[in-house]
């Protein structure tokens, strides 16, 4: 099994709009998923036959970028990104990505074939990447995709603050049990007197944040089926500075 089934959302909107003005990007690598156990995949058998059966689901020729969604630590990244290679070389996808790798990894896998982009979480509450992960991935020019820039939620709107969605990850997710998540909260409401200052949305302010960390960062905000998950995507953006 595997847990990549918004694809097949995605073909609907496929047979709405001409190829060319599409940017697809998909993932594998992800086996097995639930929230007590995650099981990765790299082997270059694995990432063939999840590529071939995205383009067959998609009824694509090619997947614009395609990423290794998790490393497997028992592959060496060189198999995996050798078999990604002969996909390229192949014309079944265009570019290749990484997510939630190490710097050691990314050099390794970038001398093979280089990576266009890199998935990491990036928001005003992770920091991490910013020591090791971002002057690396500028010295090898690879872009950086932000995933969670409101982070995971929190910074969404108050309905998260007050009560968790039902049957939601988060209620198992470290920050948002016990003391953690009465910490957290305060740091929502900081953030909301700082959003009403601005004239936005906390989830604008916060997206807005990674949007001014450069030119070679780009955030995907968590999405939701509501009217107000298109309108916190990037109107704020413009007029927050970095002042």
């Amino acid at each position: 099994m595997d847990c990549y089934l918004s694809r097949n959302h995605i073909l609907q909107a496929l047979k709405q709009l001409p190829r060319e003005k599409i940017q697809l990007a998909t993932k594998f690598g992800v086996f097995k998923f639930d929230p007590t156990l995650v099981v990765v995949k790299g082997t270059p058998e694995y990432a063939r036959s999840c590529c071939e059966t995205s383009l067959r689901r998609l009824r694509l020729e090619y997947i614009d970028l395609f990423y290794v969604h998790r490393i497997d630590t028992t592959v060496p990244i060189e198999e995996t990104m050798g078999e990604l290679k002969k996909l390229v070389e192949e014309g079944k996808i265009r570019y290749i990505g990484l997510s939630e790798a190490n710097s050691d990894t990314i050099r390794r896998a970038h001398a093979v074939r280089p990576i266009t982009a890199l998935q990491m979480e990036y928001s005003l509450w992770t920091h991490d990447i910013e020591e090791e992960i971002i002057p690396l991935y500028r010295e090898l020019g690879i872009g950086l995709v932000s995933y969670s820039p409101v982070g995971r939620g929190l910074f969404a709107g108050k309905a998260v603050v007050e009560i968790l969605p039902p049957n939601s990850f988060l209620e198992t997710h470290p920050r948002f049990t016990g003391q953690n998540f009465e910490k957290n909260k305060t740091i929502y409401l900081r953030l909301e007197a700082l959003a009403k200052k601005h004239g936005c949305t906390p989830a604008q302010l916060a997206i807005a944040w990674v949007l001014h960390q450069g030119d070679d960062v780009v955030p995907i905000p968590d999405c939701a089926p509501t009217e107000s998950a298109i309108e916190e995507v990037f109107p704020a953006s413009e007029s927050i500075t970095t002042s």
